[in-house]
């Protein structure tokens, strides 16, 4: 074998093996072994290859019998077959952010005293925003506070929701996790209304906490210090990273939820996720607001998305990064326990096909599967795991 066999790119399409030509035979059933050729001469792969490993891939041939020049020999290396799994994947563009978007509004005509920085990350406890030099800290929950609560109100899930906050910040160990506002629950806000320096009344107003499904991080400040408290003070979002792809209808087979993904960051490093997300309803693209052609309704239809969100495995992988284009890669097929050899082992027949060959110089036909991972799937009479084969040397 000539070391001038170029190497094959990889595309990830899956592709089956050419059929053997009309009269072909292995060199292990007895027969008249494969034909292959001296004088090197670049010939073109069969389109099924080409598809599979780029256009443009070439195979060297020889032109007579015989073993290849000896300048040839010293240049190739050997490689083992092996049993492997084979993973096609699509790779789609996405999003790098934070998970949640929220929104805080102020609800009255007292002043802004107080605003956190926009990157600013929030937990339960931490002061949120100050109207009128009070400072509003940040509760956990998904039911805000909506009325006043004291003694005798209306028991409802707001109640739990403070019992609740109350609780995990040192106040009212006692407290049942219930939706009734008791003496006890009273008892717990006025020891919590003192620790905050507020006058303690027992009683909570609208406003009072800020309430947020978990640990929030400050994304804009819209309101003003000095201000009235009207109006959106803070753009908030959950401190989740996640990437966000809008994944075109026609793929969206390729999202499932709780699948493995590879996520490519800025600058070509990689890091893993899971997709924990897969929408349900096609976002096409805006339009002028007239009535189309049909060509313009389908070209809509076929550029229509869904939002498929995707969690990462090791988030610390992404750093400080916000916004950044990244690309997911997304599993297509998988060909499970087969035998593969790379792909610049694969030798083109004179007569049709395909084979590898063994380092006495032995051609042995094979069939191709599935091309991943700069691998090819292999399959044929004597075609074994652990057998070597000849390869380009690097």
């Amino acid at each position: 074998m000539s070391d001038d066999v170029d190497r094959l790119p990889h595309t990830g399409a899956f592709v089956p093996g050419p059929a053997d030509p009309p009269g072909a035979t292995d060199p292990d059933d007895g027969g008249r072994p494969p034909r292959r050729r001296r004088r090197g001469v670049l010939l073109m792969a069969p389109l099924t290859l080409l598809a599979a490993a780029g256009a443009g891939a070439a195979i060297l041939l020889h032109d007579k019998d015989g073993p290849a020049p000896g300048a040839a020999a010293t240049r190739t290396a050997t490689t083992t077959v092996t049993r492997t799994d084979l993973v096609q994947t699509q790779r789609v563009d996405g999003t790098l952010g934070y998970d949640g978007h929220y929104t805080v509004a102020g609800s009255g005509r007292a002043i802004v005293t107080w605003l956190p920085d926009v990157g600013t990350t929030l937990v339960r406890g931490d002061r949120a925003y100050a109207v009128g030099g009070v400072d509003v800290p940040l509760f956990y929950g998904g039911t805000p506070l909506y009325r006043e609560l004291s003694v005798g109100v209306p028991d409802g899930p707001d109640v739990r929701v403070l019992k609740r906050n109350l609780k995990k910040l040192g106040h009212g160990d006692q407290l049942a996790d219930d939706e009734h506002y008791s003496s006890g629950t009273a008892d717990a806000v006025r020891d919590w209304q003192e620790d905050l320096g507020h006058e303690e009344t027992g009683t909570v107003s609208p406003g009072d906490a800020l309430v947020e499904p978990g640990p929030v991080r400050v994304t804009e400040t819209r309101g003003i210090i000095g201000a009235p408290a009207e109006g959106e003070l803070l753009a908030l979002s959950g401190t989740e990273r996640v990437v966000t792809v809008a994944m075109p209808v026609a793929q969206q087979q390729l999202a499932r939820k709780g699948a493995a993904v590879h996520v490519w960051l800025p600058g070509g490093t990689t890091t893993s996720g899971k997709v924990t997300d897969v929408g349900t309803v096609a976002d096409a693209p805006e339009t002028d607001g007239r009535q189309g052609s049909t060509a313009d309704r389908d070209d809509a239809t076929r550029n229509a998305t869904i939002a498929v969100r995707v969690s990462l495995t090791r988030p610390k992988d992404v750093g400080s990064l916000d916004g950044a284009p990244v690309s997911v890669d997304f599993t297509s097929d998988r060909r499970e326990n087969v035998l593969a050899v790379p792909i610049p082992a694969l030798l083109a027949l004179a007569e049709g096909g395909y084979a590898v060959e063994t380092p006495q110089g032995r051609l042995v036909r094979v069939r191709l599967g599935a091309f991943a991972q700069g691998k090819v799937e292999v399959s044929g009479d004597g075609v074994t795991e652990g057998m070597q084969v000849k390869v380009p040397r690097a």
